[in-house]
């Protein structure tokens, strides 16, 4: 069977969450032998180590506007694959074969001042043209399942939920060159994720505060993801709140870059009030580093009992669980080991193997 990928996102250098998904998953589905033959669409050249396999056919088409509606469709029905799949975009209008599609999450619904108007319509109608087109919809955890047949009426039979994998376990050591490149301080705590609303930074910034008195005055937050809504507001609470000097703004990391900032947090502090998944808290669980996350949404299912959960909205909660693992060595090697021996339950792997079911039970 022939399947068509919608490779464009995962064809770009510079990636957050959704393009690192497509990428990692690709390359996931390229290395099994299941007997299924792809073919991968692009808008424009993939970059240089994009990964290939012999079973893979490239076809850049080109397109300036619309690619997705026009281009893209008038590729699939000239040429048709027997399957389309789209992991991080949204399914043409005209699509002549059966497609699968991945919805990451529908956490918009209830944050949308983390969008401008424009770009929360444009999410919504994707959602709905992937919730409506799809034979069936790839989800990254049972809380976005749920979420689509509660808020958009998607049948749950349609829905398969395939975890997302992460990097391979091992110690990764702190690198002085790294800390001093981005002037971190000796001790820090970290978020990683794109800075707006849903990512809860505000109450972030206000436990951080409370954690700072006495004793821990010396204790960075480091903050690593691109500005988004609401980041300037974010600045000017820090300084309301007396941390301004004590937070570092990182903005966009590459992922290279990502590792050792892993290795020399104290803990990632992850208090999302929404996630589809939640893949800073495997990447950080993976690399030994412990995890103080949000009980919401999709979070338990990925932390289990390897970190500490907390109520996104409690604030006081928030700071006694980031003086905690300050505090208690002994705390900090059991989350260590325990997200070590989380962490690799999720693998690249077994993501794909469940994409390859959706692919067959689309046909």
């Amino acid at each position: 069977m022939l399947v068509g990928i919608d490779a464009s996102r995962a064809g770009r250098a510079i990636r957050t969450g959704t393009e690192g998904y497509a990428l990692h998953l690709i390359a996931a589905l390229l290395r099994r032998p299941s007997g299924y033959r792809y073919r991968l669409y692009f808008d424009q050249p993939p970059f240089s180590d994009f990964p290939c396999a012999e079973l893979a056919e490239h076809r850049v088409i080109r397109f300036p506007r619309l690619w997705t509606h026009l281009r893209l469709a008038a590729e699939v029905t000239r040429r048709r694959p027997d399957l389309l799949f789209v992991p991080s975009h949204v399914i043409p209008f005209v699509c002549p074969v059966p497609a699968v599609a991945t919805i990451h999450d529908v956490g918009y619904l209830w944050h949308r001042s983390a969008y401008t108007p424009l770009a929360w319509v444009l999410l919504h109608l994707g959602t709905l043209q992937n919730a409506r087109a799809a034979r069936r919809i790839v989800v990254d955890s049972r809380a976005t399942a749920r979420d689509l047949t509660a808020h958009l009426g998607v049948a749950p039979e349609k829905i398969r939920v395939a975890y997302l994998g992460g990097p391979d376990v091992r110690d990764v050591t702190p690198d002085p060159a790294m800390s001093a490149r981005y002037g971190l301080p000796a001790r820090y705590f970290l978020f990683v994720g794109t800075i707006q609303p849903r990512k809860n930074l505000r109450r972030l910034l206000e436990a951080f505060s409370r954690v700072g008195q006495g004793k821990h005055e010396s204790v960075g937050l480091v903050l690593a993801g691109r500005p988004g809504v609401g980041a300037p507001d974010l600045r000017r609470r820090a300084i309301e709140l007396g941390v301004a000097d004590r937070i570092s703004w990182l903005s966009y990391v590459p992922q290279e870059h990502l590792e050792p900032l892993y290795a020399g947090a104290v803990a990632l502090v992850f208090p999302s009030l929404h996630e589809g998944f939640g893949l800073p808290v495997l990447e950080a669980m993976a690399r030994g580093t412990p995890v103080v996350s949000s009980n919401a949404s999709s979070l338990p299912e990925v932390v289990g009992e390897a970190g500490l959960l907390v109520d996104p909205y409690d604030v006081e909660g928030l700071a006694r669980a980031m003086e905690r693992v300050l505090d208690d060595r002994s705390l900090r090697d059991r989350l260590t080991h325990a997200g070590r021996e989380r962490a690799a339950r999720f693998t690249w792997d077994g993501c794909a193997a469940e994409v390859e079911r959706a692919f067959a039970d689309a046909i």
